[in-house]
């Protein structure tokens, strides 16, 4: 069975930057969009960005714009990477990976619309 495995999570301070890594645990066929969602404790998972595999325009929810940069590795297409600057505490939470083979388009926000996820890695944020 595929896997996603994110690294790069940590706790950092306010107004700090993070990068998380996404990559597969084996070649995906077909797969066409890559996406991060975060979980805080409390609350219901997040859509936090998307790209898909074949380029064009990333994805991104309003509350990560402008300070959060979805990218994908060039040589191995199935490798992602959200970098994350001028972190707020409001940005705590366990990000999680996800991808399928049906595109981005207009679903990479609904969870239901990816197949594959990862376990998560926690991003803590103090104040």
């Amino acid at each position: 069975q595929v896997q996603l495995a994110e690294s790069g999570g940590g706790s950092v301070e306010a107004g700090g930057s993070l990068r998380l890594s996404c990559g597969t645990s084996k070649y995906i066929s077909n797969m066409y969009c890559m996406a991060w969602f975060r979980q805080a404790p409390g609350k219901e998972r997040e859509a936090v960005a998307a790209v898909t595999t074949g380029g064009g325009q990333p994805y991104y929810a309003d509350s990560v714009k402008d300070r959060f940069t979805i990218s994908r590795d060039n040589t191995t297409r199935w490798k992602m990477y959200l970098q994350m600057n001028n972190l707020t505490p409001e940005d705590t939470a366990m990000y999680v990976c996800a991808a399928n083979t049906a595109g981005c388009g207009g679903l990479w926000f609904r969870p239901g619309s990816h197949q594959y996820w990862g376990q998560g890695i926690q991003v803590t944020v103090s104040s």
